[in-house]
């Protein structure tokens, strides 16, 4: 099975959040309080330093939709309808099938929030299968651009911002008596961070759903199939293992879920449009990001890393 190398980096940037021990940028990001924990799976604040004119060629891989609030940068993303272009934006991103190619020109911050499944249905807003690898503005879930771009105080620290976002989101989810996401989204949402290589019908044997009713439910709430979502999991693990993001005691487990190494080739190849090594060689901080966020997430889910734990790669 493919071995991991230092990953590629992008030496022109730094973060404020600190690097990982190979010297990728981090992130500053924390679970919600536990009272939005039902909706809300992850907060994140990224500040990046970078030379004026310095372009970043990029991607996302996100397996939850996202409130993205992007304060400074020169932004462009590859969406399923077409090129968008945008500087400071509160925007709602759907969750991805595949890589989103995105680039940002300049020094940028971005901070947002990852939902959980089910937390947009909640809000009101349209089902997920309809945001799938796209973005719009966050009025599409009944949120106020211009609001949320006032949350964010210049001279306050991270952990302040993310207190600001929490509010907000309090006064939707909370105040407003959302409904809890459907349990059963819930169970594959577990699943596809325990174990993502188990069928589809045993899920749904052991979950105690009929399969159709099954695949209603996470179609509408995140978007693809089941067997779709438990293959994206499977992949960003393993990608999380080689941009060396993941925890190093699960390296051999993590091979494992692939047969082979051609079976891994042809799966990056769909889902991130270039092989495992490219992907290794290739400065990918943006998307390494998104993948250490989503790490941090499931290990503490997992009960393997308790909140505010140094995280294995740091």
């Amino acid at each position: 099975m493919y071995k991991i190398s230092r990953p590629g980096i992008d030496r022109s940037i730094a973060s404020a959040s600190g690097a990982t021990r190979d010297g990728q940028p981090l992130s500053y990001n924390r679970a919600p309080s536990g009272d939005l924990a039902p909706w809300v799976a992850r907060f994140y604040v990224t500040i990046v330093d970078a030379p004026a004119n310095h372009h970043l060629s990029c991607g996302l891989f996100n397996d939850t939709a996202c409130l993205r609030i992007q304060l400074r940068g020169k932004w462009t993303a590859q969406t399923a309808n077409g090129v968008e272009q945008m500087e400071q934006a509160a925007l709602y991103f759907g969750p991805h099938s595949r890589r989103m190619p995105i680039s940002v020109t300049g020094s940028f911050i971005s901070v947002g929030a990852s939902l959980r499944p089910g937390a947009a249905h909640a809000l009101g807003g349209a089902a997920t299968s309809e945001h799938v690898d796209r973005l719009t503005p966050i009025e599409a879930l009944g949120l106020f651009s211009e609001r949320w771009l006032r949350l964010f105080d210049p001279a306050a620290d991270a952990e302040s911002w993310i207190q600001a976002m929490e509010h907000e989101l309090r006064r939707q989810f909370v105040r407003r008596g959302a409904a809890e996401p459907d349990p059963f989204v819930g169970k594959l949402e577990a699943a596809a961070f325990v174990d993502p290589t188990i069928s589809v019908k045993r899920f749904a044997d052991e979950a105690g759903i009929e399969q159709r009713r099954l695949e209603r439910l996470v179609k509408r709430d995140f978007g693809l199939t089941p067997k779709q979502v438990l293959r994206r999991a499977r992949a960003l693990d393993m990608a999380s293992h080689l941009r060396g993001v993941a925890d190093r005691d699960e390296a051999e487990s993590l091979a494992l879920r692939y047969y082979d190494q051609s079976h891994l080739i042809r799966d990056f190849g769909a889902l991130f449009g270039m092989s495992p090594r490219q992907f290794v060689e290739r400065s990918q901080p943006l998307l390494t990001l998104g993948l250490e966020t989503r790490q941090s997430c499931r290990l503490e889910m997992l009960e393997r890393l308790a909140p505010g734990d140094i995280r294995p790669w740091q």
